[in-house]
């Protein structure tokens, strides 16, 4: 009845971090990382440039989803999600944002349906942005650093080898996580991933 626009898509999926080499395995890149492992898996590329970001539209749990990694820094993530929210007409519920978090331990996932920026600035100026906070959010842990350091050479620091096993599977989960709130909503995610 309402018939969407053809090359509409069900789904913005937004993984955070930020653009160049310099940054590329730090810890602020987790939501880069993961849609780059959920491309991969489906033979894909985030290689198109549009929507200040690199994306590529992916098949998840039977939906149309655009997945982006927005090539704006961080601290203005904003700016491409809400080129691609305008352009394509996606709700707020239907942003889905994976990103790295400090306050939870290293490769602990948590799934929210909303909430604050909890002193992230991408998701800040998202929040700003949508006008919202009620989108749902993927948060991949980090760990925080040790007594005395500084917050900002961690979040840019590469994580040990260690870590970055543990990592790579939670990146894993965050994509079944993804397929889970796609397919069921989030509150059966966080009821099987948090």
């Amino acid at each position: 009845m309402f018939g969407k626009q053809s090359g509409a898509v069900d789904w913005l999926i937004v993984g955070l971090g930020n653009p160049g080499s310099k940054y590329e395995h730090t810890r602020h890149n987790m939501g880069f990382l993961t849609v780059d492992l959920m491309a991969e898996k489906q033979g894909v590329k985030l290689n198109k440039v549009k929507f200040k970001s690199a994306h590529n539209i992916l098949r998840i749990a039977g939906q149309k989803c655009l997945v982006m990694k927005p090539q704006t820094f961080m601290n203005l993530s904003g700016e491409a999600v809400h080129e691609a929210v305008q352009f394509y007409k996606i709700p707020a519920d239907r942003v889905l944002v994976i990103y790295d978090d400090v306050s939870l331990p290293v490769g602990k996932i948590r799934v929210r349906p909303t909430g604050s920026a909890g002193g992230h600035n991408g998701i800040k100026n998202i929040i700003a942005h949508l006008g919202t906070q009620d989108f749902p959010r993927i948060k991949i842990g980090t760990g925080a650093p040790g007594e005395g350091g500084d917050m900002i050479d961690w979040v840019i620091g590469v994580p040990s080898q260690a870590e970055r096993k543990v990592l790579v599977e939670s990146f894993e989960r965050a994509i079944e996580a993804t397929e889970c709130i796609i397919e069921s909503g989030c509150q059966k995610a966080m009821n099987n991933y948090n």
